[in-house]
């Protein structure tokens, strides 16, 4: 018998500690063993401690995956990534307990599910000036609502990089821009026009606010959370759609304003290695995904390969030979 909380907190302490795993990556390994000791608990009646390695079997790893997509709607993409978080911890308990080979093998053996390709959910540009005009900026909160809305449409930041943002990330002198702490840990520079660089001088000369403290606070001068990030998107795209009616219906995340951002370039005849390298893509290849979603583009893709128009043509017909003889004459 190999008790599971040994091993899961070696993994954090040690395995997490000696690979320097990103905060958001030890961050999302977390939130997905809460959830599985959850479902663990209730579908075997024994408290998270109590847990024995061999009652994680596929079996119940498959019913978690199963439950993840059924009853808590995640899509199949947030169901991979918590099989990869799985996959890890297994893989370090390969080697804490090898007397459970089998059963970690059938553990890792368990596939990740191959997503349906789904058009992305992007603003247009008069849609996205609708969304900057909801916030009343003659409130702190509006302002900083508007100012958080405008970084994120014009730099496509992810929204754990709009949320870890200080104030000391922004350069306002000579080419403004924002830095940021990406995926994988890497550093990205994205620039700012000179318009929302004026405005966010203000905001941080009104704010009289540290170096590091967050640029877009809470009300408790704290971070932001991802989830508060996505209320007052939800919030603001409400207002919005009053007066721009193709936001109804519409389903729009932080997420979808980087998105935004991407095919604003893409539209603007940016080319897509570019726009890689903007948004801090891995490679072109995930970006490719917003030359499908261009409607516009693909029309105009169209117009190029499509063959020049011949002049109609009709059978040809020879002339009257009576009508040939009077003219002749």
């Amino acid at each position: 018998m190999s008790a599971f909380a040994p091993v899961l907190e070696g993994f954090f302490t040690d395995r997490l500690s000696a690979l320097r795993a990103s905060p958001h990556t030890v961050a999302a390994y977390r939130d997905t063993y809460r959830l599985l000791l959850r479902f663990t608990q209730q579908r075997l009646g024994r408290q998270p401690s109590q847990l024995d390695l061999s009652d994680l079997d596929a079996d119940l790893i498959g019913a978690f995956l199963d439950h993840l997509e059924t009853e808590r709607h995640n899509t199949v993409a947030s169901r991979n990534l918590r099989l990869a978080a799985v996959h890890a911890l297994f893989r370090y308990a390969a080697l804490r307990c090898p007397e459970h080979a089998a059963l970690i093998q059938q553990v890792l053996a368990i596939p990740t599910k191959r997503p349906d390709r789904r058009l992305v959910t992007f603003l247009t540009r008069t849609e996205v000036i609708a969304l900057l005009d909801a916030p009343d900026q003659n409130t702190a909160l509006g302002r900083r609502d508007y100012l958080l809305l405008a970084v994120a449409a014009h730099t496509g930041l992810r929204v754990s990089e709009l949320t870890g943002l200080t104030c000391a990330d922004v350069a306002l002198g000579t080419g403004p821009h924002v830095r940021c702490t990406g995926k994988g840990r890497k550093q990205r520079v994205t620039p700012l026009t000179k318009p929302l660089a004026r405005q966010l001088a203000r905001w941080l000369s009104d704010r009289n606010a540290a170096p590091d403290d967050p640029l877009f606070p809470n009300i408790r001068g704290g971070r932001l959370s991802t989830d508060a990030v996505g209320r007052l998107v939800t919030k603001h795209v409400a207002v919005a759609a009053r007066s721009c009616a193709t936001l109804n219906g519409k389903d729009v995340t932080p997420h979808t304003l980087r998105h935004s951002c991407a095919m604003n370039l893409l539209q603007a005849g940016i080319d897509t290695s570019a726009i890689a390298l903007w948004l801090g893509h891995e490679s072109t290849r995930t970006t490719q995904l917003y030359l499908h979603a261009d409607l516009h583009l693909k029309e105009q893709t169209l117009a190029l390969a499509a063959p020049p128009t011949a002049p109609s043509r009709t059978r040809y017909r020879p002339g009257d030979r009576l009508l040939a003889f009077l003219e002749a004459l």
